[in-house]
């Protein structure tokens, strides 16, 4: 899998918006993607507040939107404010469920290109305005993207004024999702929140907008699949076999790249040093947000004490996830018996790592050691419980917590 675009944090991603809109316009345009629920709208909104009569805000889901003339009347909005103002910056909200939206923008911008008009254009959509609609060759050259990321633990402390131990606990059990944090203290609520302003609106329009999808109900099942198994390593076949209805092997590859595209998973593959096949390594998936996890598990979020099992594997998906939403290119190792949970590539460096949120075994050890003796420029990495870093240093190897990890990645 190559290196995911880096996706910034709220914060960052306020602030660079807030730069590029006071650029002399007209710039090219800014397209804000991400997945869904971590607050593209109000980061516009917050924009419109500081842009003040300059701003042009619009949400394509409204339903002024559907009135006819509606884009007509939206950019003679923006052009009598330029010319009031002196400049304009058009929000454009969801632009992606407006019809032909890349050739209609192309058609707006151009024009306002050619009559030099002092508008810039900051435009959001969820998982469907990834690229893959026809913004690459509709909008090539015009266009500059801008993702914001899941939040991470880090953010939901400075946020929502959480401790780190809080903002971990509540990273591994419940996800990051900012909507859902007013809703803390009544789980069943949060859990209805999830599957009803993320699951359900992911999978019923923004993966119909990205590929054809001839079975909603085999998608359907494919996701419950790759949720009930995360951080697992799982060929398509295992895939195939635990679902209700019958797909081909083509059709379920197809479904989670979708869902990989919709920021729901990530597909991760082997590293080799040779080139593989499409099929000749099972791949691993990772679950982006932990709150997924939480809205399809019936037996609720696990107790470390009580299911240190399942606990565990949401800590090692929930490590995974921060990497891959951090922008690192992450893969798995595996040589029977042996096997390295991530292998990582990015801004961070070169790491391989192993997740061990319970006792350290040293035979559980060994994969690492063989993957970094055969790649010495990867530096190991054992992410453990606090009290077993020793235990993991008398090993010869490094360790750290994994909480710590959770909240600022390796160190």
């Amino acid at each position: 899998m190559a290196a995911r675009s880096f996706a910034l944090d709220f914060p960052a991603c306020l602030d660079l918006l807030r730069r590029r809109a006071s650029e002399p316009a007209p710039g090219r345009v800014q397209l804000l993607v991400g997945p869904r629920q971590v607050g593209k709208t109000t980061l516009l909104l917050r924009l419109a507040d500081a842009l003040g009569p300059a701003a042009v805000y619009a949400a394509a889901d409204g339903p002024e939107a559907s009135l006819p003339g509606f884009w007509d009347r939206l950019w003679a909005r923006a052009g009598e404010t330029a010319r009031r103002e002196g400049r304009a910056v058009l929000l454009l909200d969801e632009v992606h469920l407006l019809p032909d939206w890349t050739r209609r923008l192309k058609g707006e911008w151009d024009r306002v290109r050619r009559r030099r008009l002092p508008v810039n254009v900051i435009a959001t959509g969820s998982s469907s305005l990834r690229l893959a609609t026809g913004s690459r060759e509709s909008l090539a050259g015009r266009f500059e993207r801008v993702m914001l990321g899941h939040w991470s633990a880090s953010a939901l402390a400075r946020g929502f004024n959480l401790s780190d131990a809080g903002a971990v606990d509540t990273t591994v059990r419940w996800g990051t999702y900012p909507g859902a944090m007013p809703l803390r203290d009544d789980p069943a609520r949060r859990l209805a929140y999830l599957r009803d302003a993320i699951i359900e609106p992911a999978i019923g329009r923004d993966l119909t907008a990205l590929g054809p999808v001839r079975k909603p109900g085999l998608l359907r099942q494919v996701l419950g699949v790759a949720v009930s198994s995360p951080a697992q390593v799982v060929s398509l076949a295992k895939i195939q076999g635990q679902l209700q209805d019958s797909g081909a092997l083509e059709t379920i590859a197809h479904y989670l790249s979708l869902l990989e595209e919709a920021f729901l998973i990530a597909v991760l593959q082997k590293a080799s040093a040779r080139p593989l096949r499409q099929r000749a390594a099972p791949p691993k998936l990772v679950v982006l947000s932990n709150g997924l996890l939480a809205a399809f598990d019936e037996r609720g979020a696990p107790e470390r004490a009580s299911d240190p099992a399942r606990f565990g594997a949401w800590v090692e998906n929930a490590c995974l996830a921060h990497a891959v939403n951090s922008g690192q290119q992450v893969r798995y190792w595996r040589e029977e018996p042996l096997e390295v949970d991530a292998v990582l590539d990015g801004s961070w460096g070169r790491w391989a790592i192993e997740v061990e949120a319970g006792d350290i075994e040293s035979a559980r050890l060994r994969g690492l050691s063989e993957f970094t003796r055969r790649y010495p420029d990867y530096a190991p990495l054992v992410l453990c419980e606090p009290a077993a870093v020793p235990a993991v240093e008398r090993l010869g190897l490094r360790g750290q917590p994994w909480p710590d990890f959770v909240m600022r990645g390796p160190c």
